[in-house]
């Protein structure tokens, strides 16, 4: 399965990752959305997960969107939270794939047995970070994580 994983788009959802997401099985946005009309944008390419982010709070939009998810991706328990603070408390025992958003700075590590991901900020860039999200290639028995980059 290809998951496409993005965060942080803060109302700019931009031509480049509309493009680097399309195969994709699966969209997992970790928060910090920014416009309700991202996620429809997002859902004509594939079925979407999204957490509420610090930056979406008091939006009308955003009122349903739960903070927190547990999901499985071909097996794997995976744990979305936007804020990478927010994990000690909802991790479980079984989970194997985190993925979380906010700092803006990519992260792709294992840690023990489980991966965690953040894709960066896929919006407005921020200082001198880099613009990114990530592909996931997930199988029962692994995951390929590759780390996209969606400007110079």
């Amino acid at each position: 399965m290809k998951v496409g994983i993005i965060s942080d788009t803060h109302g700019l959802l931009r031509p480049e990752a509309v493009a680097a997401l399309q195969g994709c099985e699966r969209i997992v946005h970790a928060g910090d959305i920014g416009k309700g009309d991202i996620v429809q944008q997002l859902s004509a390419i594939a079925p979407v997960q999204v957490v509420s982010g610090n930056n979406d709070v008091g939006m009308a939009w955003a009122d349903s969107l739960a903070e927190v998810l547990h999901f499985e991706l071909e097996g794997w328990p995976t744990l979305l939270v936007h804020d990478i603070a927010d994990v000690p408390a909802a991790l479980r025992e079984d989970t194997r794939l985190v993925i979380t958003g906010h700092s803006h700075k990519p992260l792709i590590q294992w840690r023990g047995e489980c991966l965690y991901i953040n894709p960066g900020s896929a919006g407005r860039r921020r200082f001198k970070l880099p613009v990114t999200l990530v592909v996931l290639d997930v199988q029962p028995d692994a995951v390929h994580p590759q780390l996209v980059h969606l400007l110079p």
